[in-house]
């Protein structure tokens, strides 16, 4: 848990309520937090150590301290770059050790909204008209769909660098912000609508939870504050659309987990339009994990209780290590 990303407090606020609620009669947990700095905080089992003298990679190093040596299964509880965009998937990977959640592809893939958008298009799968703008273009970046609109760092989450622009002046103001948090933006249709999210949970078989829907409080649009700030959104449980909408969002959600190749957990996010249509919005493969985060009160509406969902997703990635063991490479 923490990270190096601007999402950090978030993970720590998840990891520390994952630590509270794993069952201590069936699991021995150690913590290690990545420092804002990147350094590695190693638990007891690797002897208390800091890499903070030498690498910051948790490999075995020549001065022996081995901090996987003892662990059975990782749960990554990191949001936003480098954690969930597949790279601490990808050192675990070397490591050869079982780990809740997406894989390197699926990781990078959900993290990146422009190639993510690509997929979901090529699978069939509704989303938001987009163009995508890199930092090096020579041309004047604008709006092909007027205003409002949105603009957003490509490889980012939680609201932040978003804006919806209203004006000229404002989405110049948006592509600059967007600018100083990725490389890659994206400049997206507003979609007018109810905001619906829906939890997605396993592996070869997923089901989706009862979906919810998003009442942003604390500002006009489900932005950073919304998610975080106390009473900063309301969350109705079942969402205020027709049940056969529901269904569809459900089914949407399903299907974009398995277009993106995932495994575990997402929380799949969408926007109703007043005609019914549903699109995809994103597709988060390490959501919010405290016991009030979405994820998890949408599985507890579906009769999942949060230390069973934790349960569940520790069995799903020991079940992934166990089935991929008997693969030749």
């Amino acid at each position: 848990m923490g990270g190096r990303s601007s999402e950090r407090e978030v993970s720590l606020t998840s990891g520390r309520s994952v630590l509270e609620a794993l069952d201590p009669e069936r699991y021995e947990v150690s913590e290690i937090e990545i420092g804002a700095n990147g350094k590695w905080q190693l638990p007891r089992v690797a002897q208390q150590a800091e890499l903070g003298r030498g690498p910051a990679l948790p490999v075995p190093a020549a001065n022996g301290v081995q901090p996987f040596a003892e662990i059975d299964v990782v749960f990554p509880v990191l949001h936003g770059p480098f954690g969930e965009d597949g790279t601490v998937q990808g050192l675990l990977e070397l490591a050869g050790i079982a780990y809740v959640g997406a894989g390197v592809a699926a990781s990078a893939l959900c993290m990146d909204k422009d190639l993510f958008k690509s997929v979901m298009r090529d699978k069939g799968i509704p989303v938001a008209a987009s163009v995508t703008a890199r930092a090096s273009d020579s041309a004047e970046i604008t709006s092909p769909f007027g205003f409002p609109c949105v603009v957003k760092p490509a490889r980012l989450g939680s609201s932040v660098g978003i804006t919806i622009a209203k004006t000229p002046e404002e989405f110049s103001r948006a592509v600059e912000l967007a600018f100083e948090h990725d490389e890659k933006i994206l400049v997206e249709e507003f979609l007018h609508g109810v905001e619906v999210e829906c939890s997605v949970l396993g592996n070869e078989q997923p089901i989706a939870s009862v979906p919810g829907e998003i009442v942003p409080l604390a500002s006009d649009w489900y932005d950073y504050e919304a998610k975080y700030a106390e009473g900063g959104m309301e969350l109705v449980v079942p969402p205020r659309i027709p049940d056969e909408t529901s269904r569809r969002v459900q089914e949407l959600a399903v299907a974009a987990f398995v277009a993106a190749d995932c495994e575990g957990m997402a929380r799949v996010d969408f926007f109703v339009r007043p005609d019914g249509e549903v699109v995809v919005n994103e597709l988060n493969t390490i959501p919010g994990f405290t016991a009030t985060s979405v994820y998890s009160k949408l599985f507890e509406a579906s009769g999942i209780s949060y230390g069973e969902l934790l349960d569940r997703l520790v069995e799903l990635a020991l079940e992934r290590r166990e089935r991929r063991a008997a693969l030749r490479y």
